[in-house]
């Protein structure tokens, strides 16, 4: 038996999905296959390319890593044509299976459509239930398909009419790329929560869920593309349209903090500086006398920097990664599961011995991982272990496309800072405050009556309605799904 993810990594947050487009490149599915190598972080369970080459459209899809599905000229060279658009998954809703593997394709009246979606819409169980009253049938378990069924019960108009009234009926977070024909559609919810931006590289218009996407094909940065807009992509021209009405922003503040990665800019901003400038103001509210700033890595890499420069305290690496452990694990013996994290991590002894240790990290989900370091770092010879968290605690569970446990299942939610330290074992322990985090966005402090981000996650401020949530149908239907995922 093997694991579409790694068997020891099930207390951190899971990536959401990556999405990438272009259109007007003739070798568009290899530039495809090269963006979502860039997003592998987004989502490691599963990927896939859709392309059209002037008549016909071609697909790939497979379970696994992009360089394990898109590796050979055998595959790529089948996808012809020069529009294109690709997905990494991470399984949010729906098993993971490749009928689940998007981008998802549909041939309706006016001609081939594909659709390639990252996020979570939250409403979709409950629309999933009227259409199939309305006779649709479904062919996946993720929430993807909601809007091609949308789609195609919209009234007679264009594919990008349709798009437009299926949209208008969804709640919940998303960045889509569409493909219709030549045409490239990117699509950001009202709010947007999930990132996408717009890039050109030579005479081609490309999409991407981060600016590495952009990075690895050589392509020159545009903008975010904004809350509510659709950009229709020919491959000369690009189309803007917000025909979803204005609302106020609420970028997902655990970007900055985890998911994408530190050599991105999103919203503006660096993502390593933010890093960083999370590390500089958790020194300053949670200082403590010690010798050695250890980041616990990789994510908890530029907070222990600026926890570092901030504090005047040493950075060293004091906690060495494997980084050759792979996606696929033969299931272990309880003998190599107990040793866990050592697959992962190695204290590396000579600079932690008879020293007061600082570890820095990302966030505490179960508590589980950050138990073992705790222990590993303490047998290295650590005379003190002091826990520093480069987020607020968290507490609840998001909807919006991270996949977090339940929140009986959080560490945060059901015990206070101090009982959290005695869990997992440290001298102390400390998370960045909410407005220490708004603090180190650049904003003065967090507004509480409209935060300028969605931070639900911590705060419990759910911006976008939670309707499948709260109804019975949308308990019921999203009960079934989860036992058909098991």
């Amino acid at each position: 038996m093997t694991f579409t993810t790694h068997p020891f990594d099930d207390d951190k947050f899971k990536e959401e999905c990556g999405v990438f487009g272009i259109t007007g490149k003739d070798s568009a599915a290899a530039m495809t296959a090269l963006g979502l190598h860039a997003l592998q972080h987004r989502g490691q369970e599963a990927s896939g390319i859709v392309s059209y080459d002037g008549e016909h459209f071609h697909a790939h899809h497979a379970l696994g890593h992009v360089g394990e599905n898109f590796n050979s000229e055998a595959v790529i060279s089948k996808l012809m044509g020069s529009a294109s658009i690709g997905h990494t998954r991470y399984a949010t809703t729906g098993e993971t299976a490749l009928r689940n593997v998007q981008p998802l394709f549909a041939d309706f009246d006016f001609g081939g459509f594909a659709i390639g979606h990252n996020g979570n819409l939250t409403n979709a169980h409950t629309l999933r239930k009227q259409l199939v009253k309305r006779g649709c049938l479904f062919r996946s378990t993720t929430d993807t398909e909601v809007i091609i069924h949308l789609m195609a019960m919209a009234r007679a108009g264009s594919p990008i009419d349709r798009l437009i009234e299926a949209m208008r009926q969804i709640e919940g977070a998303y960045s889509l790329v569409c493909l219709h024909q030549n045409t490239v559609i990117g699509v950001r919810d009202p709010h947007g929560v999930r990132p996408l931006v717009l890039g050109k590289f030579e005479d081609a218009y490309v999409l991407s869920s981060e600016t590495c996407g952009l990075d690895i094909i050589g392509a020159e940065f545009i903008r975010d593309i904004k809350p509510g807009e659709m950009v229709i992509l020919d491959g000369k021209t690009v189309q803007s349209l917000f025909p979803f009405g204005a609302t106020d922003s609420k970028f997902c503040i655990f970007e900055y903090i985890y998911f994408a990665r530190p050599d991105s800019s999103m919203e503006g901003r660096s993502v390593y500086e933010m890093r960083k400038n999370i590390g500089v103001e958790l020194a300053r509210e949670s200082g403590v006398e010690a010798d050695i700033v250890v980041p616990v890595p990789d994510s908890g890499v530029p907070s222990a920097i600026g926890y570092a420069e901030e504090s005047g305290i040493s950075f060293d690496l004091g906690i060495i990664r494997n980084h050759y452990v792979g996606r696929t694990f033969i299931q272990p013996t309880d003998r190599i599961r107990h040793l866990g994290v050592k697959l992962k991590h190695n204290a590396n002894r000579r600079f932690i011995e008879g020293k007061r240790v600082i570890l820095v990290d990302d966030s505490i989900v179960r508590g589980t991982t950050s138990t073992k370091i705790v222990e590993m770092v303490r047998a290295a010879g650590a005379k003190e272990v002091h826990m520093r968290i480069s987020s607020p605690p968290t507490k609840h569970s998001c909807f919006y496309g991270i996949d977090t446990p339940q929140p009986e299942k959080l560490l945060a939610h059901n015990y206070t800072v101090e009982q959290m330290c005695r869990f997992i074992g440290a001298d102390s322990l400390a998370f960045i405050s909410l407005d220490g985090l708004y603090r180190a966005m650049g904003e003065t402090k967090r507004n509480a009556e409209t935060p300028q981000y969605c931070d639900a996650c911590f705060s419990g401020d759910y911006a976008i309605p939670l309707t499948d949530l709260n109804s019975n149908e949308g308990q019921a239907e999203m009960s079934f799904l989860a036992k058909a995922s098991e």
